[in-house]
């Protein structure tokens, strides 16, 4: 692929820019954002780059700085999702984005199936659209299909992630605080049984026992991993009748305080006569996660409480009519190595350098399906070459087998 639209250059979409850079297969990065700044620092900073204003809700907008790029890497929140997939139709580009929801009009189960409805549009087009490619969604559906092909029958899926990263500047999330305190404040899914189950957020805490780690706080967390594996359970995944995905660490520990409080609440409430968000001013006083090497550098400078961290993709079912535990650990650099190596934060690594693999997979035409799916759908040796390269990258898997003999 000669030219390529990344639309949003924040932490995550500047990282696959940067890395496209030295693809000798591109020739052009077209880096667009609505921040002048950030589009312009691109530009002036990547040689095969040029920023270019964009508002991504006109898709028209979209569409004139889209002419002839044969992919469009959507980098903006899920609420773009439509406006950029039609402008990739419209170009007849192929299109990769990182999350399907959570969206502002509708449900998060009815905004995945929105995405994947759009499926025959693009098969129609001769075009592929790969969605939720980050590292969780992203890496993780790799490593769920690896563990699943392996098995006979698949009965469980459950996604672990723990975050902490904890430095002795108070940031409590290193990704945006807004959207954090909503992930974590949204009714979790789970699949069970061929049905989407809500509960209560922070639902099900338990301490998952960590290898090398020990045990640490988990509690369910809504995330698409379960939406698109049970829509997909019978097709790629074995009959798999449970999917879940949780999540730990010390910035939940905050959320849920503030959750209890109802200072995650978007109703507002009277304070002296001024009618307040809890939320918006939640928001507001969070400090935000580092962006700037020098904002990275003076956290790094000020100390490190903890730095550990934990991502675990565990699989059972059958093998041979013996039970089967199947449980990968992604191995990651943590913060300081992350800003040793690429001047980012540990978690702007980890989701961009693997939303840059799957884009990379584009560059050399590993992908042959067309249509509109996420990575679980991919092929043995699609998902082959994606690891192959996320190694380069320093990030491996460790895969465990725990089989029952009777």
């Amino acid at each position: 692929m000669k030219k390529i639209m990344v639309l949003g250059v924040g932490a995550q979409g500047s990282t696959i820019a940067k890395r496209l850079n030295d693809e000798p297969g591109v020739e052009e990065i077209i880096c667009a954002d609505y921040d002048k700044k950030a589009a312009e620092e691109m530009g002036n900073t990547l040689s095969k780059a040029k920023g270019v204003v964009v508002n991504a809700r006109n898709v028209d907008d979209i569409i004139q700085a889209a002419k002839g790029c044969e992919l469009i890497v959507n980098g903006l929140a899920p609420d773009f999702n439509m406006n950029v997939m039609d402008a990739a139709l419209s170009v007849g580009a192929c299109y990769q984005d990182m999350a399907s929801g959570p969206v502002s009009d509708m449900g998060f189960v009815d905004a995945v199936k929105r995405v994947l409805g759009r499926s025959g549009e693009f098969e129609k087009a001769g075009l592929t659209a790969l969605v939720n490619t980050g590292s969780a969604p992203g890496f993780a559906n790799v490593l769920t299909r690896e563990a699943v092909d392996m098995l006979d029958s698949c009965a469980s899926i459950e996604i672990s992630v723990y975050d902490g990263i904890w430095s002795k500047k108070f940031i409590p999330f290193w990704w945006s605080p807004q959207t954090a305190f909503g992930d974590m404040a949204a009714q979790p899914i789970t699949y069970k049984n061929g049905e989407f189950v809500r509960s209560k957020p922070f639902n099900n805490p338990g301490m998952e026992d960590f290898l090398g780690l020990g045990k640490r706080k988990m509690v369910d967390h809504e995330h698409e991993e379960p939406v698109t594996m049970g829509l997909l359970a019978d097709k790629v995944l074995k009959g798999v009748s449970y999917v879940n995905f949780r999540y730990g660490g010390p910035g939940l520990d905050l959320a849920e305080y503030f959750y209890k409080m109802g200072l995650l609440s978007e109703e507002p409430v009277d304070v002296k006569g001024t009618k307040i968000v809890p939320m918006d001013l939640i928001s507001k006083l969070t400090p935000p996660a580092p962006k700037y090497p020098a904002e990275i550098q003076e956290v790094l400078d000020e100390g490190m409480i903890t730095e550990e961290g934990a991502f675990l993709v565990r699989v059972t079912g059958k093998k041979d009519g013996h039970d089967l535990t199947i449980d990968s650990y992604v191995n990651a650099p943590g913060l300081t190595e992350s800003f040793e190596k690429a001047k980012i934060t540990h978690e702007s690594y980890m989701t961009g350098q693997s939303a840059f693999l799957f884009t990379k997979m584009f560059v050399n035409n590993k992908i042959s399906t067309k249509g509109v799916f996420p990575p679980e759908v991919l092929a043995a040796e699609e998902r082959a070459f994606f690891l192959k390269e996320a190694a380069k990258l320093d990030i491996t898997v460790d895969q465990y087998l725990y089989r029952t003999l009777y």
